[in-house]
């Protein structure tokens, strides 16, 4: 009963039908064969056409197998790639003003974050001209973030080199805040790790992840993660934005200019 089943589900779907003909060919040559119905020469006419089908219906397996090894080679490879420290650390950024210029929320985070926002500061003037929302995020001067950054840096003695790295950074934002769009806070430590988020909650959404180091001559590593491919740890770090947010203070007049005397 199952092979009946099996043969007419395979007539129906149209599959195995190379198999059915060989053997149905071969049942009525063999048949006719024994009966001496047909001449000897048709016999063996027939038996080679059948072992000629037989060999090519062998053919097709024999190249799928072959095809599936060579794709598990090169998934393998693919994997391995990704599993390497290159696959997805690089000290090297990828240009993202093409894609700044068509976010509607672009956030920041990092130590003094002075050459990112030199990178883009044009960039972000357009943005906020159009009405996308900004959000940086950096250590604030006036606390005891500058002089951690100099121990983790192992420089202990130069924690100015960090304050004013950052004064540096607010000079440039001063010059944009005039935009209600744009908003400045102060963390009173240091960041775990340097975050660029476009549209971070979209499947579009980009956000780079800039990994601190102690000391280092080369730029930090870091990796990008993708709002489709990567939903979940976008979703992770957007939390981890939105923590760092709550825990910093506002920037004050007194951050934006600090040598004006009230």
């Amino acid at each position: 009963m199952r092979l009946l089943e099996r043969l007419r589900a395979d007539l129906g779907t149209g599959k195995n039908l190379e198999i059915y003909v060989t053997a149905l060919i071969a049942l009525v040559v063999g048949v006719l064969g024994v009966f001496d119905k047909v001449d000897a020469k048709v016999v063996g006419a027939a038996t080679l056409a059948t072992l000629a089908l037989v060999a090519v219906n062998a053919l097709g397996p024999r190249h799928q197998v072959a095809e599936l090894e060579e794709r598990v080679v090169e998934l393998s490879r693919l994997v391995e790639t990704k599993l390497a420290g290159d696959g997805f650390l690089s000290d090297e950024r990828a240009d993202l003003r093409e894609r700044i210029a068509r976010a509607d929320d672009i956030r920041f985070t990092g130590v003094t974050l002075g050459r990112t926002i030199r990178a883009y500061v044009d960039d972000l003037r357009k943005s906020l001209e159009r009405g996308a929302s900004v959000k940086v995020l950096v250590i604030d001067p006036a606390g005891t973030a500058p002089a951690e950054a100099a121990r983790i840096c192992l420089i202990p003695d130069q924690s100015e080199v960090f304050e004013h790295r950052v004064r540096s950074t607010l000079y440039m934002l001063r010059d944009l805040h005039t935009e209600e769009r744009l908003e400045v806070r102060l963390l009173p430590f240091l960041p775990g790790f340097g975050m660029l988020m476009l549209d971070p909650a979209d499947d579009d959404g980009v956000i780079q992840i800039e990994m601190g180091t102690h000391h280092s001559p080369t730029r930090n590593p870091g990796f990008t993660l993708d709002g489709r491919r990567d939903r979940d740890w976008c979703r992770h770090f957007i939390g981890e934005f939105d923590g760092l947010w709550e825990a910093a203070r506002e920037v004050t007049d007194a951050d934006w200019y600090p040598t004006q005397r009230g």
